[in-house]
């Protein structure tokens, strides 16, 4: 039997990292070879839920194609957002919360998208169809995805299921849902030994538009000012990207997880985009962005639709 390698996106998030080792888990239970990777380093707010639930971090990898044949995707489906050398190997499978764009295969495949605010909620259904137990430390992983995810069900793209799937899945875990919840996203938020470069890379995402090449990264915080104060190291580290890649645009999202709104740094020859977008004025390359928290429903969509 072929293992098949797991994983989601570069720059992996909670739900990224969590996802792949949960579905993992479900994928042995039923009886497949399956390892789960990762394309990237661990945030903080990451590396807290798995001490706190005692689970190893996946192996991190730079290619897949010289180990394996089969992957399946969590968390993600667009093919600049995966592994380098996707277009190598055959994708089995997808279950996926996001757009679909930019992604083709060879042949068919099992394929699960939902409109929900996390991969984790979709695979705790899973469990439920394949009639296979969830474990307390499986059930605390999946919990901790939807948190971070829905920053603690404040984020417009939270649906009824996420919050029904994180109350149930609480339960199984043996937490108190919003003491865990924000001291797990306050772990998050410590840039203290973070660099400039490390700091528009913790969470971000490539994304095509029209003919542009739009990187947009995100930043939790409680304190914004903190951030801010390392404005033009973070200007520096996001040139240099742009040189680098060829993007058109590069956004750096500063999300408040308390007040719930976002600074916008941005800069590029697309740059207006941002402006007509938003219908904001940006200052110094930099604006607020009221209520804005989810890259995923509030800021890649308005944008997409200026590039069209």
């Amino acid at each position: 039997m072929v293992k098949t390698l797991i994983f989601g996106h570069k720059s992996p998030d909670t739900d990224t990292i969590c996802s792949a080792l949960v579905y993992a888990d479900l994928k042995t239970k039923l009886g497949y070879e399956v390892e789960p990777v990762r394309l990237g380093e661990l945030n903080g707010e990451t590396e807290y839920a798995l001490e706190y639930f005692k689970q190893e971090a996946p192996r991190l990898v730079e290619t897949v194609a010289d180990e394996t044949e089969q992957v399946i995707l969590v968390d993600h489906n667009e093919r600049q957002q995966s592994a380098d050398d996707i277009d190598k190997v055959e994708v089995k499978e997808v279950i996926d919360h996001h757009r679909i764009a930019n992604f083709e295969t060879d042949g068919p495949l099992y394929y699960r998208a939902e409109p929900v605010g996390c991969t984790a909620t979709i695979l705790n259904k899973l469990y439920k169809e394949q009639n296979v137990e969830v474990s307390e430390e499986m059930a605390g992983l999946m919990v901790s995805s939807i948190i971070s995810d829905s920053l603690l069900f404040k984020s417009p793209t939270c649906t009824e299921e996420d919050e029904k799937a994180a109350e149930e899945l609480a339960a199984k875990a043996r937490i108190d849902l919003n003491e865990y919840g924000l001291d797990m996203l306050k772990a998050g938020t410590d840039i203290s030994d973070k660099s400039a470069e490390e700091l528009i890379s913790i969470d971000a995402k490539a994304f095509e538009m029209g003919e542009a090449n739009v990187r947009i990264a995100q930043v939790n915080t409680v304190d914004t000012a903190e951030v801010l104060e390392r404005k033009s190291d973070l200007e520096e580290a996001m040139q240099k990207e742009i040189n680098g890649n060829g993007y058109n645009l590069f956004v750096l999202l500063i999300t408040d997880i308390l007040d719930s709104d976002s600074t916008a740094i941005a800069i590029g020859e697309n740059q207006a985009a941002v402006e007509q977008a938003f219908n904001v004025k940006l200052e110094n390359n930099e604006a607020v962005l009221k209520d804005v928290v989810s890259r995923k429903k509030q800021v890649v969509p308005p944008l997409n639709k200026v590039f069209g």
